[in-house]
Order: structure tokens, then C-alpha cells, then sequence
């Protein structure tokens, strides 16, 4: 995974992030894969190849809604300079995207092909730099300081499931349970428009029906954490896997998957936001939620009442 990272001046606060499923040619080694729409205010370009075929034949590529075109072009200049694509009359870009207009001069389109090929060349395995990076820049969830998380969960079998989002929706904030935005705020919540997306990752051998059940169950890790599906957001689930063997999962064993798909996304969203830091941009400042005041709040929703 690689992003990057847009500061400049007072009003460009963007960015794009680069998920490869591998290090090699993407459209000559393809993944399975899937999208699913939870409510399809957006401008996810790609989408329907991939449900179509159910593969993924290039980088998932993240970022501000009036950018999508732009990073869509540079990934096909990416895909076609790659050795052994020298024919290739075709190309399918998978990009996503969540609109940063609050804290960003979105209208300026700031990301380009430098920006991208820079996300995708320096995508790294590892710990992944979480907050206001990448894509994530100039978000905002439940009107605090958004951006990108992640999370894991490795179940019985062995297989490992991981979450990446990006976030930028609203709602009334819910953590492990606790209300933790009607107690920060003490305030109704928002109308909850805004954007997320989460790509869900496997390592489980899974076909493109499976995926399409593990992008969905990422709208369930959404909605724990208070997320309304608002008429103006725009929600989306993007799973892979990296398996490159026959799929083989059973119907039975999938419900493990899914319950480490909610999990994984869930903590990914507050990840999201507790990795963020107070951004002011295009004449707006957006605070990051205080993780003490978080974390004392939720404690006491979980204390047992007399």
C-alpha cells in the first residue's frame, strides 16, 4: 500500500492512496474480486467489469470525487509501461473515491499522474500510515477529522481478513457500543451524508461469490459504528483475495470470514479517525476526536449497572 500526501498552501488538503494486491503485473496475474453497493452516491469507476468478470486487473486506487478521471488515466499509463502488456488494447482501472471539498480546493483537481505513479511505486507491505494521509487528507466523519484506517482478523482456519477505508460520512458516532458523539457533542447528530470506502483483503480461497458476500458484510462493520446510509452518501465495499489457487472455501466456513469483515471494518473506521489530526483547510477547521475522552467514555458504557 502506498499513498500520496497533498499539503499545500491553505486550501489543498488531498491526496490518493494505492492498494496493490501484489507486486506484479496486476492485469497479467489478475485477483478475484468484488464491489458491492450500499448506497451508490458515487463515482466508483471500474465497478462493473469487476462484478462482471469478478477479477481485478489493476491497483485500487483512492481519492477526491473530481479526481477519479485523472487517476484513472495515470493508472492506465501505469499498466500499459509494464513489461509483457506491450499488446494490451484494454484496461479496466478500479478507482474510488470520497469527496474532500470541505478542507480541500477540490475544484482543482491537485492530484495527477505524479501523485499516483508516486502512491503506486512506493507501495510498501507492512504497517500501514493511517489518518489524514493519502486519500484520507481532507475527510471528515461524524463532523470530526476522518481519514484512512485499518484493521485486521485472522480466523480459526488460519486466513486473515483486513480492512482498509476511507472515511468521510456522517451519522451519530457510536464506539464499542457507547454513544460516544451524543456525549462529545451533547448535540443531534448530522444528516450523515458523506462517502466511505472499504476494501476488504483475503488471503482465504475464495470465489467471486464469496467476495461479493465479504464486500457486503463491510456495510455491517459501517453501520456498528452509527453510520446512517444517508440519501447523499456514498457507500461502498471493494473484497479481494490474494489466493491464486482454485477457490475451494465452503458455504459453512464463510461465516468465520464475515464475522472478521464487520470486526475488521469497524475498528478500521475508528482507526480512521483516532490516527487523525486537526486539519484546517479552505477556510475550515476540523478536530480530531481526543482519544482520552473517548476512551473514558466508552469505559463507562461498559461498566456493569447496578
Amino acid at each position: 500500500m502506498g499513498h500520496a500526501t497533498l499539503r499545500r498552501g491553505a486550501d489543498i488538503r488531498t491526496g490518493v492512496t494505492a492498494i496493490l494486491p501484489h507486486g506484479g503485473n496486476l492485469f497479467q496475474e489478475k485477483v478475484r474480486g468484488a464491489v458491492h453497493v450500499g448506497n451508490a452516491f458515487g463515482k466508483l469507476a471500474g465497478s462493473t467489469q469487476v462484478n462482471e468478470l469478478g477479477e481485478i486487473e489493476t491497483p485500487v486506487l483512492l481519492g477526491s470525487t473530481l479526481n477519479v478521471p485523472r487517476i484513472a488515466d495515470a493508472v492506465l499509463d501505469y499498466m500499459l509501461a509494464l513489461p509483457g502488456n506491450e499488446n494490451v488494447r484494454s484496461i479496466n482501472p478500479l478507482v474510488a473515491e470520497t469527496n474532500d471539498g470541505a478542507l480541500n480546493d477540490i475544484r482543482g483537481r491537485h492530484v495527477g499522474r505524479d501523485e499516483v505513479l508516486a502512491a503506486i511505486r512506493g507501495a510498501t507491505a507492512g504497517p500501514v500510515e493511517e489518518g489524514a494521509v493519502g486519500a484520507g487528507t481532507g475527510t471528515i466523519a461524524f463532523g470530526w477529522k476522518g481519514g484512512i484506517g485499518t484493521a485486521s482478523r485472522k480466523v480459526p482456519a488460519g486466513f486473515t481478513v483486513g480492512v482498509l477505508v476511507q472515511s468521510n460520512f456522517g451519522g451519530e458516532l457510536t464506539m464499542c457500543g457507547a454513544p460516544v458523539g451524543r456525549e462529545l457533542r451533547r448535540q443531534p447528530a448530522d444528516n450523515g451524508d458523506g462517502s466511505i470506502i472499504l476494501v476488504a483483503a483475503t488471503d482465504a480461497p475464495v470465489d467471486h461469490r464469496g467476495l461479493q458476500r465479504i464486500a457486503a458484510r463491510t456495510m455491517w462493520g459501517l453501520a456498528r459504528t452509527g453510520s446512517s446510509g444517508s440519501h447523499g452518501s456514498g457507500d461502498y465495499g471493494i473484497a479481494f483475495t490474494t489466493h491464486r489457487g482454485a477457490p475451494s472455501m465452503s458455504g459453512d466456513a464463510m461465516s468465520a470470514l464475515f464475522l472478521a469483515t464487520i470486526e475488521a471494518a469497524e475498528e478500521a473506521i475508528y482507526n480512521s479517525m483516532l490516527r487523525a489530526v486537526t486539519t484546517t483547510g479552505n477556510g475550515r477547521t476540523v478536530e480530531a476526536l481526543p482519544p482520552g475522552r473517548v476512551k473514558a467514555i466508552v469505559e463507562r458504557y461498559r461498566r456493569p449497572r447496578n
